[in-house]
């Protein structure tokens, strides 16, 4: 069992100021992997401390200086690629394919990409051609704490540290106390760059005590939360009192619209995306509306499809799904599961209890609903597991309002062969972000959503913007 009880506060690994100690717990089989601390007032006041006395030096150093250590951060998580994947396997339960691959993955590929980003980056540029007097300056806001969830770690922690202190920002990081190992090796690899003491601090706690001292502190100039959408109304209100920035990525609820044209392979595409992660996504496509000429067809598809998806222990190589994170997400979802059958969802495949096989763990079935209506609770509320929805529709308007028809405006997803009606689809969607046909959105693409969804945006040139001021000048002499 690993002791991490310590903190990296202002350039070192110390102990809390008091003793709370914390299990980490393994969801594959519910042993004890790790003991951590939960931090105390003291401890984020610590922290913050060290990211303001950092701030003017760091603030100050060219960017050169900064994308240097940036690019020496980048060599070093690759060459620790493989425990930063065993870590995240092991907090979080997925499992070791995805867990080295997507999972531990996603943190190199958003530090390269904030590389390519911070390269082209102007930070003092003219307002305009016609008026060489004024000048636009974008400073970094301050110091900025940091608050990551635990279904993507490294996807989260890289897409808040690397914009922050890429432009200039001092931060402080509060990852999920659940999954809080691979933020403590990503400390370690901050420290082995070389980046000067102070701007970079890590301090485990939980959401009511190190989340909102945070958030609420009066030396902290911005906070980024990732998490539930009930956790970013708090924080916003935490924060007001000291006006603050609060960019928060929350839940979701994707529609994924198959129309009677769209590719042979949609709906098990579809299927298997809700199921990736073991359905812990926030912009998992979690409603499936189908044309009603082919819903029927649909649904035995993705019962094929669900039953299909083998379910398994985290340790293990492959393409299975591993458990939920906690046995507060599992009793969760099962309570969700059970909604979904008394309000009469016609259940399709999956269901309440363990898989066959397994006797222990966080694991749920891979689940599907058919039949779903608007007024039942699987149809407005996050599940947060391997749980899909499947209603039909008769016409492009009706998919649209149904889509539309939810509090969260993350990530939609349309699929069929009308490029036309794609767009307009898509046009009309209200959501941050919409993926058509299976594919992806390319490097630098800003992820965050509209409504309950959050504001703000991350990746990109949008992900360095995030922290920053702008500051307009006017008397500027051209030199």
């Amino acid at each position: 069992m690993l002791q991490k009880r310590d903190f990296y506060i202002n350039g070192h690994w110390v102990k809390p100021a008091k003793d709370h100690d914390m299990d980490v717990i393994n969801p594959s089989d519910e042993s004890v992997s790790a003991v951590i601390s939960i931090g105390d007032q003291a401890d984020t006041d610590a922290a913050v401390a060290a990211a303001r006395a950092a701030f003017d030096g760091w603030s100050q150093t060219p960017k050169a200086e900064r994308l240097a250590l940036v690019e020496r951060l980048a060599d070093i998580y690759d060459e620790r690629a493989a425990e930063m994947g065993e870590a995240i396997s092991v907090e979080m339960g997925a499992p070791m394919t995805l867990a080295c691959g997507s999972q531990a993955g996603s943190g190199s590929w958003h530090i390269r990409n904030f590389i390519t980003a911070l390269k082209d980056f102007e930070f003092d540029r003219p307002l305009n051609d016609h008026t060489p007097n004024d000048r636009i300056l974008y400073e970094p806001i301050g110091v900025c704490g940091l608050i990551t969830p635990w279904n993507w770690p490294m996807n989260q922690v890289t897409l808040k540290v690397i914009p922050a202190i890429a432009v200039g920002c001092t931060v402080v990081l509060k990852p999920s106390e659940i999954a809080p190992l691979s933020s403590m090796l990503f400390a370690e690899m901050m420290h082995d760059a070389g980046f000067p003491a102070g701007v970079f601090n890590l301090v485990n706690g939980d959401g009511m005590g190190v989340g909102s001292q945070l958030s609420g502190h009066p030396d902290v100039d911005m906070i980024s939360f990732t998490g539930s959408t009930r956790a970013g109304t708090a924080i916003s209100k935490n924060a007001a009192d000291t006006i603050k920035r609060v960019s928060l990525e929350l839940g979701g609820k994707g529609a994924n619209i198959i129309f009677a044209d769209a590719d042979e392979n949609a709906v098990k595409r579809g299927v298997l995306h809700c199921m990736q992660n073991t359905g812990q996504s926030c912009n998992a496509p979690t409603r499936m509306l189908v044309e009603r000429s082919i819903y029927e067809q649909a649904v035995i598809t993705a019962a094929e499809v669900a039953e299909a998806c083998t379910v398994d222990i985290a340790s293990k190589e492959g393409h299975h799904i591993g458990p939920v994170v906690s046995k507060m997400q599992f009793d969760k979802i099962q309570e969700l599961i059970k909604v979904g059958i008394d309000q009469g969802g016609r259940l399709i495949a999956g269901g309440l209890g363990l898989p066959e096989g397994l006797d222990k763990g966080y694991f749920v079935r891979p689940t599907v609903f058919a039949d779903v209506s608007q007024e039942m609770r699987l149809a407005s509320e996050e599940v947060f597991g391997p749980v899909l929805i499947m209603m039909p529709f008769d016409t492009e308007e009706e998919a649209i309002k149904i889509a539309n028809d939810t509090v969260y405006g993350l990530t939609n997803y349309v699929q069929t062969q009308d490029g036309a009606k794609a767009n307009r689809v898509a046009r009309r969607l209200r959501s941050g972000m919409v993926e058509m046909n299976g594919q992806s959105r390319s490097a630098g693409s800003p992820f965050g959503g509209y409504k309950q969804s959050g504001n703000g945006r991350e990746g990109g040139v949008w992900g360095l913007e995030d922290f920053l001021e702008v500051k307009a000048v006017s008397g500027w002499t051209p030199e």
